[in-house]
């Protein structure tokens, strides 16, 4: 898998070795340096967990993590400090209507995709100068 959409990514499942933890029910960015933070778990318990992007691992069906334990217990503290993708949805950006993003294989937002006049329209992500 070379790139995946944030909006099918959230429809796969969290799992450890085959074991359902729980579903993605957000992507939280970076939107400074267009990376993704990580994602918002809800876990068979009710709990909302966060899992970093670092921690797990993006499959063609799911997303695999080593542990249980790299499921992180204070979701807001990250949610307060990450853009929440569903925040996105809709908002103007890039002369258009955030309708998804398209994710690389190391966490990097590669494109915007809104809805400009009707149509969708892949936007690449602002490119930031090395400091």
């Amino acid at each position: 898998m070379r790139s995946l959409s944030a909006a099918a990514s959230l429809q796969f499942p969290v799992r450890l070795r085959g074991i359902q933890l729980g579903r993605p029910v957000d992507l939280l960015l970076d939107v400074d340096a267009w990376n993704v933070l990580g994602f918002v778990v809800l876990c068979g318990d009710d709990s909302r967990r966060f899992l970093p992007l670092a921690a797990c691992q993006l499959l063609d069906d799911e997303i695999a993590v080593g542990s249980a334990l790299m499921l992180l217990e204070d979701a807001r503290f990250y949610q307060e400090r990450g853009v929440s993708f569903r925040s996105l949805l809709g908002t103007e950006r890039a002369g258009g209507i955030v309708r998804d993003l398209t994710l690389g294989l190391q966490g990097h937002v590669i494109e915007l995709v809104v809805e400009r006049d009707g149509e969708r329209v892949h936007v690449p992500t602002p490119v930031r100068a090395a400091a």
